[in-house]
Order: structure tokens, then C-alpha cells, then sequence
């Protein structure tokens, strides 16, 4: 589970809780698909495509979806923005998956499915709209409430900003790899008992390998009185070459 999920968990009193660290990156790239929630399809900015033939999208589609169909998927991507979530949906399982794998091959970083496809979400409960196929993809990336852009957060990297700290809240090991190198590493489990090595006076920019921990981390400092914010995009270090991918 996510590092928010199993807080949740912890507090609800559970406590044989694991996490994986590698968050949901890490586990597309070991080839499992992710499903997306419901609320993420219904309102998330996300890209949202239709792989059935377009006579069936035209009468019955998932609201804000576009219509691609399967047969096209690969003369098309290059219309589907690089960066965005993308959330993919069918009446065939195996067609989904197909155009999951294709996806991920192509680069795509963050695809998804629909939970049992059109079928599932009807039968979640979900609306249908329909009317004219709609093709064009409208999609621009939007940060989320607390994120840092990552054109901010790359001059904060390149001393280009004042007052600002960048904070590395990722395992010891990830961190042994490589990290920035003006920042300053204290490991999301460590953050609470070492909050007087953080500078009260300025910005802090969080940072961890995808954005997950950054979140709490910065939740964290939010509450004993910092003002942080926190970076989601994928890290990779190697020394101090860093690698950041929205």
C-alpha cells in the first residue's frame, strides 16, 4: 500500500503494515497494471480514451473519454500527451491489457485501467453519456494543492532561489545511490525526532522518488509550524546527477 494508505492503516490500528517504496511507478515498471478509482476517472486530470470502436462509444461512453479505438491506439499515440495519466477502458479485458502493455513500451509512465472495463463501471454505478465521438485530447498538466513546480523546484536545485531548502525524505539506501547536492536528506521515518536540523526561515522544497512520501513529509512540517511544499515527479540519482521526470 501507499505510504498515505498506511498511515491510515496505522492509525485505524492495524500493524503489520508494509509499504512498497517504489509506489505505483514501481510497480507498472515490474509489469502489474493499476486500476483507477472512481473518482480519479470521474474528475482526476487525466486522459481518458475509449478503445472500443467508435459506433459503440458514440452510443454509450465513460463522460469525458475520448475515442480511440484499439485498431488505432499506435498511430495515435503521438497525439496522446507524454506526461499525462492516462486511463484506458474496453469490453474486452485482454484488449485493455494489450493497450496497457503498448502504452508502457511507448514510454508512458502513468496508464491505468478501468476496473472491469465499461461493463465494471456501469455496474459501479457509473453514468454513460452519448453523442458525437469527441477525438481531440485537452489535457495540461495542473499541480495538485501543496505541490512545488518542478520549474521551481529545478532553480531551487540550481541556487536560483532564495530562501529555500531542498529536503530528500527518502531511505538511507535509496539516498546512498546518489542525492542533490544542497540537499538535505532525512529519511521520512527519521523526519519527526529531527525537525530541529531543518531551517525554520525558509521555503522547503520535499522531495522523495515519486511524491508520495514528499506529501506526508510536508504535511508534517506544515504542522509544526514550516512552510514546505512538496514535488511530485519521479527521481533518480547516481552521486549528484539527478534524473526528474513529471
Amino acid at each position: 500500500m501507499s505510504t498515505k494508505s498506511a498511515g491510515l492503516a496505522k492509525k485505524l490500528g492495524y500493524t503489520n503494515i508494509r509499504v512498497l517504496l517504489a509506489g505505483e511507478p514501481g510497480w507498472a515498471k515490474a509489469g502489474y497494471p493499476t486500476y483507477a478509482g472512481r473518482e480519479f476517472i470521474s474528475k482526476g486530470n487525466i486522459v481518458l480514451i475509449d478503445l472500443r470502436d467508435a459506433d459503440k462509444d458514440r452510443t454509450g461512453r465513460i463522460p469525458r473519454s475520448v475515442s480511440i479505438p484499439a485498431s488505432s491506439l499506435k498511430d495515435m499515440m503521438s497525439e496522446i500527451p507524454l506526461k499525462a495519466p492516462v486511463v484506458l477502458y474496453s469490453d474486452r479485458e485482454k484488449e485493455a491489457a494489450r493497450a496497457w502493455r503498448l502504452l508502457r513500451q511507448e514510454g508512458f509512465k502513468k496508464v491505468s485501467l478501468v476496473p472491469g472495463g465499461i461493463e465494471g463501471w456501469v455496474n459501479s454505478g457509473g453514468t454513460l453519456e452519448q453523442g458525437p465521438v469527441v477525438t481531440e485530447i485537452r489535457w495540461q498538466r495542473k499541480p495538485g494543492k501543496g505541490e512545488v513546480s518542478l520549474a521551481r523546484f529545478e532553480k531551487a536545485v540550481a541556487g536560483q532561489l532564495r530562501n529555500v531548502a531542498i529536503l530528500d525524505v527518502r531511505t538511507r539506501e535509496e539516498a546512498a545511490e546518489g542525492k542533490f547536492a544542497k540537499a538535505i536528506h532525512i529519511p521520512l521515518d527519521e523526519l519527526s525526532s529531527r525537525l530541529g536540523e531543518l531551517p525554520k526561515d525558509k521555503e522547503i522544497f520535499v522531495h522523495c522518488t515519486t511524491g508520495a512520501r514528499a506529501d506526508m513529509a510536508a504535511q508534517e512540517l506544515k504542522k509544526h509550524g514550516y512552510k514546505a511544499s512538496f514535488l511530485v515527479a519521479e527521481v533518480e540519482c547516481e552521486g549528484t546527477e539527478c534524473d526528474i521526470e513529471e
